[in-house]
């Protein structure tokens, strides 16, 4: 499955590149030149994987800052591979799908895909996806960096650090660290921008290309992008993500984020409540 005529190489690298390590995962040659030869122009370090065992020794070995990574590979496919990077590392992983259907891109988001492309694209936009994620990713580390030197000042000199708190949600924005009853939830970085908007918005109903547009920064797109983070937020945050209570659908309308107060019952206790007395919904 090949990428449509590139047309000439960019010029100029791309400023915010910074000699980031871009792995790119895909078993068809001239896809793997392009979007290498594409990287190497904006100015990242790329090394190349034809297959799923490859990149996962290679992303072992490197380290990489982020990974491209096509979905479907010869020796072990590429939601495997997502699978086994995301829980073994925080690397940021875009998608690459030959395969049209909702269903495999959704299965690509929910193995932890960060952002997926639908084969034939665009080089320069898988560049420029690229280089969104990493802003964001280094935007977080910068901020968790930021924290830690100025904690100790902080406290030296009296002026303690005021993350935000809505209901059981504590939004420690320097330290990029989301805490649901004071435990720190594990998010990907979309994940992570999707609940810390709905904190920051709650109790408004918000709609699928509302949030599109304000946390992916997407003018359009496939709008089951924005359900599959919602479903996989409701695994974290929620007692029974079946009867959800904390992020709840408004049929025909969108979204809305209703915090449960500090110092009520826990949770499940809630959830318990509202099915016994018949409010769920």
């Amino acid at each position: 499955m090949s990428v449509p005529a590139a047309g000439p190489t960019p010029a100029d690298p791309a400023a915010d590149a910074g000699q980031r390590r871009i792995l790119v995962v895909d078993d068809d040659p001239t896809v793997l030149e392009i979007v290498c030869r594409y990287l190497r122009a904006a100015g990242f370090v790329v090394d190349e994987a034809p297959d799923g065992l490859s990149a996962l020794s290679l992303a072992e070995e490197k380290r990489p800052d982020l990974v491209v990574l096509d979905r479907m590979l010869p020796l072990l496919d590429g939601i495997e591979v997502c699978r086994r990077v995301r829980s073994t590392w925080a690397i940021p992983v875009i998608m690459l799908t030959a395969l049209n259907q909702e269903d495999d891109r959704i299965d690509g988001l929910e193995a932890g895909a960060d952002d997926y492309l639908a084969k034939p694209f665009s080089p320069r936009e898988l560049v420029l996806r690229v280089q969104a994620v990493l802003r964001r990713t280094g935007q977080a580390a910068a901020q968790a960096a930021a924290h830690s030197a100025g904690q100790g000042a902080n406290e030296a000199s009296g002026q303690p650090s005021a993350p935000l708190v809505v209901g059981d949600f504590t939004l420690d924005t320097a330290a990029h660290e989301l805490r649901l009853r004071g435990t720190p939830l594990v998010l990907t970085v979309r994940e992570f921008d999707l609940l810390s908007y709905l904190i920051r918005h709650p109790h408004t109903v918000l709609g699928r290309d509302d949030l599109l547009r304000s946390v992916w920064g997407w003018e359009f797109g496939d709008l089951s992008t924005v359900t599959v983070h919602v479903r996989r937020l409701r695994e974290k945050i929620e007692a029974d993500p079946a009867h959800p209570l904390l992020l709840q659908t408004v049929w025909g309308v969108g979204y809305r984020f209703d915090p449960v107060p500090l110092g009520s019952v826990g949770t499940r206790g809630a959830a318990d409540a509202a099915r016994a007395d018949g409010t769920t919904r």
